[in-house]
């Protein structure tokens, strides 16, 4: 070989090794499209998960900010105050990007602001009903993307109402329904009698929700409400003027103060962060947005003061079965006892998500040293794999790394209510400071499934929290 060549083979080895990766392992999974609609101007809740959404807009492809009503904001939408929002996004965003590549600039998200009717529920759908929004939705998914479409509602769900409404009347069966299983919801609980509406009539829609106009058992709450065993410290005023308000540039200053709750509405996008917990597709394997289990529930009542609603129908009983509320057993780390609930699904992951959100707000004004960044999980053995009854293994996160250098601490849990397993396992309920961990499979009678999360937590500042699911399928002998 000539000394010519020798650089130019060099340079091809070096580029195949760089594409090696791709090559074994596949593309990064392609970015989720979410559609956020949103009563803002009701609560000031909304402009607060406004903020918080927008931190994570490199991380999804946004199809659009639609403004809507609710039963607490009948006949007016309110699209100026999301072009508030993102105009003060549009000042942060070049220091964004000094962080993490993707977030998209304000020309390209301004189009994306569309407008529901301004009239309440089923009263804007039919026809003559279509609207900015409904037409947008029609028109997103119609595009020729097969990626689902999650739609993030946080007020009334008419404008999605209508958007189907106009399908099935304008499109065939075939295509018509096409475009239902591009469809993805969660709505904080029914804010307007439309939801029902969908339900009813849409029966193949994916959608989460804790039905009825009552939020009393609504899983939601548990983002910050002040249930026993949570962190109430990170929801306060003054963790939030702290970490999120003040000194954090234009996007902090819009964040407004507390009402009624802290990013109520926040819930219905945390599952769709790619932070190693949560898969989307199954609501029941749980995640910071909380957990939820696929049956029909019954009507459920209630006169508690605040959340009762005195016009819910009560004829208004699911007619199929919807993604909603499940509960989880949770040893709660502030006070070491247990409870088990429906909102324990989101509070118990309370500290991780307000970190994660005020490392964020941090990129908004600082330079990538200055700033934490989470930490990046890595299991030395497959996700998911299969063993028989009283087979040893290992549980093993040899590999992970943290991208500032920083110590990390380890964590092995057992989300039991993920997995059909019941009974016990040879750690429980969990083990600390033990990247590589021992595990005795249990002796099982039927074939059953195991979901063990590995939880790495760094040691910067505010400290970030990633994770590894691993799924084992036990086999009886």
């Amino acid at each position: 070989m000539n000394n010519l060549m020798k650089p130019i083979i060099t340079c091809l080895f070096l580029l195949a090794a760089s594409a090696l990766p791709e090559m074994l392992f596949g593309q990064a999974p392609p970015k989720l499209r979410v559609m956020v609609l949103t009563d803002i101007e009701a609560d000031p809740d909304d402009a607060q998960s406004m903020v918080r959404f927008l931190t994570y807009a490199n991380t999804w492809d946004v199809e659009g900010l639609i403004a809507t009503t609710s039963i607490h904001q009948k006949s007016r939408v309110a699209p100026q105050s999301i072009d508030k929002i993102l105009q003060a996004y549009a000042k942060v965003q070049p220091n964004l990007l000094r962080h993490e590549k993707g977030y998209p600039a304000y020309a390209e998200l301004k189009p994306k602001i569309k407008k529901g009717p301004p009239v309440y529920g089923m009263a804007g759908v039919g026809p003559g009903k279509d609207s900015e929004g409904s037409d947008w939705i029609v028109q997103v998914l119609s595009k020729p993307d097969q990626r689902p479409v999650w739609f993030s509602v946080w007020g009334g769900s008419n404008v999605l109402a209508q958007a189907l409404w106009k399908i099935r009347h304008t499109k065939t069966v075939g295509e018509a329904e096409r475009l239902y299983r591009k469809v993805r919801v969660y709505t904080i609980s029914d804010q307007d009698d439309s939801g029902p509406w969908i339900r009813k009539n849409f029966p193949t829609i994916f959608y989460i929700v804790t039905p009825g106009y009552n939020y009393a058992y609504a899983t939601w709450l548990g983002i910050a409400f002040p249930f026993p065993g949570a962190n109430k410290e990170v929801v306060s005023n003054a963790w939030l003027a702290t970490h999120i308000q003040q000194g954090h540039g234009p996007l902090g200053a819009v964040y407004p103060d507390v009402a009624y709750g802290m990013e109520g509405d926040t819930p219905s996008f945390l599952n769709l962060i790619d932070n190693g917990l949560s898969h989307p597709e199954h609501p029941d394997y749980g995640g910071w947005g909380g957990r939820y289990e696929l049956y029909q529930p019954g009507f459920r009542d209630s006169n508690a003061s605040f959340f009762k609603r005195e016009n819910w129908p009560k004829d208004s009983i699911e007619t199929r079965a919807i993604w909603t509320n499940a509960n989880d057993s949770v040893t709660s780390l502030v006070d070491n006892q247990a409870y088990i609930s429906n909102q324990a699904t989101i509070w118990r992951w309370r500290e991780a998500y307000q970190h994660d959100f005020a490392a964020r707000m941090d990129w908004c004004t600082k330079s990538y040293g200055q700033a934490n960044h989470p930490p990046v999980p890595k299991l030395a053995h497959p996700a998911s794999f299969t063993i028989k009854s009283g087979e040893a293994f290992h549980l093993n996160a040899d590999g992970s790394y943290d991208p500032d250098g920083d110590s990390m601490s380890y964590r092995w849990f057992l989300y039991k209510e993920a997995g059909t397993y019941a009974g016990k396992i040879s750690f429980q309920p969990y083990a600390t400071n033990l990247y590589d961990l021992p595990v005795t499979a249990p002796t099982v009678s039927k074939p059953e499934t195991i979901h063990f999360i590995l939880q790495v937590t760094d040691k910067g500042t505010p400290s970030l929290t990633r994770y590894q699911r691993v799924i084992v399928t036990v086999l009886p002998e």
